[in-house]
């Protein structure tokens, strides 16, 4: 890691201005450095040029496929959102049914994804698939950035 220069302390002018301070030389790139960089600019004109060989039929193919993907994935996360903003409202009322404020029920729900995401095998009493337990300990580490 390159070392940050000297402060050095400049005198004024006699007419109040400020000298302007030599520009400090660049540090150069060692040539491991620039070898490692070459090499993954190679990397990537590679890549540029297999995509580039293939037939432009087959490049629209996968940007179709890729849309059509993202447009799936975007239409069941707002389903997934309707749905769970559905059953918050049904949680709600039944709560508020009980003499149950809103704080405890967003407190149990917190407590309920957290014994997922630190428990064993928590599953929610099996409301939870194993498929679906696989695909959150895959995003364990994002998961609990948002189940704080």
């Amino acid at each position: 890691m390159p070392t940050s220069p000297a402060i050095t302390i400049v005198q004024p002018h006699p007419d109040g201005s400020l000298p302007i301070p030599a520009a400090a030389p660049a540090a150069e790139p060692s040539a491991q450095a620039l070898q490692e960089r070459a090499e993954a600019l190679q990397d990537q004109v590679d890549d540029f040029q297999a995509l580039l060989a293939k037939p432009l039929n087959e490049i629209l193919a996968d940007r179709e496929k890729a849309l059509e993907a993202a447009a799936a994935w975007d239409a069941f996360g707002a389903m997934w959102m309707l749905s769970q903003r559905a059953m918050r409202r049904v949680a709600m009322d039944l709560a508020a049914q009980h003499g149950v404020d809103e704080a405890d029920v967003v407190a149990r729900a917190m407590g309920h994804a957290n014994a997922v995401l630190n428990g064993d095998g928590e599953d929610l009493g099996g409301s939870i698939a194993p498929v679906q337990m696989a695909h959150i300990a895959r995003h364990k580490a994002f998961l609990r950035k948002q189940f704080r």
